[in-house]
């Protein structure tokens, strides 16, 4: 009998569905197209309800512009409306708006940021579980007054997190960031032992509550070119990086290196480690994005909400030509789903510990004695 109960279930779907709110991004960009292409299999709404933050309007543009693609869904003016078993959009404004294809403008730039509030909102209030992020252009955004470098300082600020972390995910492959969205010439004065042990910390609290790794070992990037070796091409690893993993190993954190990160992904010392912290952007990513482009998800970790996006950006040079993948976007909703199971289940494991007996107690002390 359980077990036909539970083949029911599988047939039927997850009786209340992980709430998955999806903010569409640039209008102008590939947003819309993937999208619609990762929630064009119904299987995903088993165990998700996907409710997206845009304009229906967006939609019908870009079914027409794009011919053959099927999508189906269902208009709503709030997050409470969402049905379960359907694709859900919340109309967040009900005007026209003027797209220009492939560009970034103010235009662009307003709509995704109406988008993204609105859904942070909801998320903030529970209406909605998880937030999967479309790309949006940083110049649209600055132009339509978005103060912030990108989705994930705007979500630390709104958190109320001072510093949150920007990592990648594909499968077992996670590479986190010291510093993210700054120039290259100011990363050198921006890395301090205080902020390298402060994200090793957030790392390892990620890898273990959102990834379900016990005991997670991490490799940390040096800054310089054969991280400094020994001095001759910089001292950063030797002032502040090696002093921070020293202090992490004293808290009983597996944090190991500065090593060199020209060749790490090209060795087998990658498949030892559960996460990679690099020093800035681009030695991360680059790496990263050669080796997991079409699959890899962009994880805010540090904070109190879930939130993913695609590790691509707005691709305005493809935009309107059906050649976008959706396979990051959908990872990134798969993502989202497993990171909120893992802290609901870590949650759940370590609530309400079983208070020690006074006959346990009293033996204890005697051991003790």
């Amino acid at each position: 009998m359980i077990e036909k109960d539970k083949e029911k279930e599988k047939e039927l779907g997850n009786p209340n569905p992980i709430k998955v709110g999806i903010s569409i991004g640039d209008i102008n960009g590939i947003g819309a197209e993937v999208i619609m292409k990762s929630l064009n299999d119904s299987r995903l709404l088993l165990d998700c309800t996907p409710i997206i933050y845009g304009s229906t309007k967006v939609f019908s543009h870009y079914k027409k512009i794009l011919g053959e693609l099927e999508f189906n869904y269902q208009s709503c003016r709030t997050a409470e409306e969402a049905q379960i078993r359907k694709v859900n959009v919340v109309n967040v404004w009900n005007e026209e708006v003027e797209y220009q294809l492939g560009q970034a403008t103010e235009t662009g730039g307003k709509y995704a940021f109406l988008a993204l509030e609105q859904a942070t909102q909801d998320l903030a209030s529970g209406k909605i579980d998880v937030l999967v992020t479309a790309p949006i252009s940083k110049e649209a955004m600055a132009k339509s007054g978005f103060k912030f470098p990108g989705h994930t300082e705007y979500l630390a600020d709104l958190s109320g997190v001072d510093d949150a972390l920007m990592l990648m995910v594909s499968g077992n492959l996670r590479v986190a960031l010291v510093t993210s969205h700054i120039a290259l010439k100011d990363v050198n004065t921006a890395l301090t032992k205080e902020k390298i042990l402060n994200k090793i910390k957030t790392f390892e609290a990620s890898l273990k509550k959102d990834f379900g790794i016990l005991k997670p070992k991490i490799a940390i990037f040096g800054l310089n070119p054969h991280a400094g070796e020994n001095g001759k091409m910089g001292t950063e690893e030797q002032e502040i990086i090696s002093p921070a993993i020293n202090q992490a190993k004293g808290e009983d954190i597996l944090a190991f290196g500065p090593y060199p990160a020209d060749g790490f992904f090209g060795s087998n010392a990658r498949s030892q480690f559960d996460g990679v912290l690099a020093m800035y952007h681009d030695q991360g990513l680059a790496a990263f994005k050669a080796l997991a482009f079409e699959d890899g998800v962009n994880y805010t970790a540090g904070l109190p909400i879930v939130r993913t996006s695609p590790d691509h950006g707005t691709a305005f040079d493809i935009v309107g030509q059906n050649k976008a993948s959706e396979q990051s976007m959908r990872n990134a909703i798969y993502v989202a789903m497993d990171v909120y199971r893992n802290r609901k289940f870590s949650k759940e494991v370590f609530a309400n510990p079983l208070a020690i007996s006074p006959k346990e107690k009293r033996r204890n002390n005697s051991d003790i004695e």
